[in-house]
């Protein structure tokens, strides 16, 4: 049965070139499994089976239907709630990423902590006496801003390849795109609150606190997952498209960390060039949001409103562009 069935397929197949013979061939196949009694699934493999190809924009779209039921059309809305609403899933993948990468580890994922200390400490005490700034004020300050911005740079660098390192699972199973950023997301957090850690052993080693001002963390980070959630997105979308264009946003974010006050406190400027490399650097309100209440030091107005601003028009972009290219991931894989 299997034999002859995949004969007149392949026969079908050939005939199914010519125009006249397109629906002969999907009718054809359909009366066949009928007469032998063979159930067709509702999975992809099916769907192939009994699609009828048109093309649009030299693209091919699919006009599908099983058993009369029309496949429903996934949009952008949908497929952001429908993550969101299946958080649980994406949360077990980035904590099997996490829990994978350290198996059979004694210390586990508390390498990454001892590696970022590491870094904190040499890079702190170099950039420290270069600058002539107090250890007890520079350390503090470059300690939360490195953490940050590996926090940043990981989900920007691991958004390009979102979708692509998940082409697997994509190509078998229809769940929510956004389920894949969220796995990024939520991976990287777990990494960022292993790093937090070294905070406050900085802040015991020069006996200094924080204030109720530290509060202002939590609506600093949520804003700041905003951003980085849509900017993963839609470089996902693009670098699966345009895949070289995930060397260009890596260089981009290394240059960017130069130029950001990660590694150099904002009163090293002088005055004529603060103003250029702050008040128009995203990163620099994305990373102050978070830095300043642990530090305890005063969020800008201009912080808040230039994050919450790039979180408002970065998501409406994201959904647009999610949208219009939804349906066409899967064949750029």
């Amino acid at each position: 049965m299997a034999a002859s069935n995949l004969i007149l397929t392949v026969v079908l197949n050939e005939a199914s070139r010519y125009p006249f013979w397109v629906n002969l061939h999907k009718g054809a196949i359909l009366g066949f499994h009928a007469l032998l009694g063979v159930r067709l699934k509702n999975d992809r493999m099916s769907l192939l089976l009994k699609q009828k190809t048109k093309l649009k924009n030299g693209l091919p779209v699919r006009n599908l239907k099983i058993a009369n039921n029309e496949v429903p059309y996934h949009g952008a809305v949908w497929d952001i709630t429908e993550a969101l609403s299946n958080f649980r899933l994406a949360a077990l993948l980035g904590w099997q990423d996490v829990a994978q990468r350290y198996r059979r580890s004694r210390i586990g994922a508390f390498w990454l902590t001892i590696n970022m200390g590491v870094l904190i400490g040499a890079l702190g005490l170099v950039f420290g006496t270069i600058f002539n700034s107090p250890m007890s004020e520079f350390l503090p300050f470059i300690c939360v801003g490195l953490i940050f911005w590996g926090y940043y740079t990981q989900i920007v660098s691991e958004g390009c390849s979102g979708f692509i390192s998940n082409s697997d699972i994509i190509l078998q199973l229809d769940l929510p795109f956004f389920t894949y950023i969220l796995r990024v997301w939520y991976r990287n957090s777990v990494i960022l609150a292993h790093n937090l850690v070294i905070f406050p052993i900085v802040l015991l080693i020069f006996w200094k606190s924080i204030g109720l001002s530290a509060l202002l963390i939590v609506p600093g980070f949520f804003i700041v997952t905003l951003n980085m959630t849509w900017i993963a997105l839609t470089l996902a979308i693009l670098c699966t498209r345009y895949r070289d264009l995930t060397q260009i946003v890596q260089n981009i974010m290394q240059v960017m960390m130069y130029v950001t006050p990660i590694m150099w406190m904002p009163d090293h400027l002088p005055q004529r060039a603060s103003h250029v490399m702050l008040d128009y650097n995203p990163f620099f309100h994305m990373i102050s949001v978070v830095r300043n209440p642990l530090l305890g030091q005063t969020v800008t107005a201009a912080n808040w409103v230039v994050a919450i601003g790039i979180a408002i028009v970065g998501w409406s972009f994201a959904l647009l562009l999610l949208k219009k290219y939804r349906a066409r991931i899967a064949y750029w894989l």
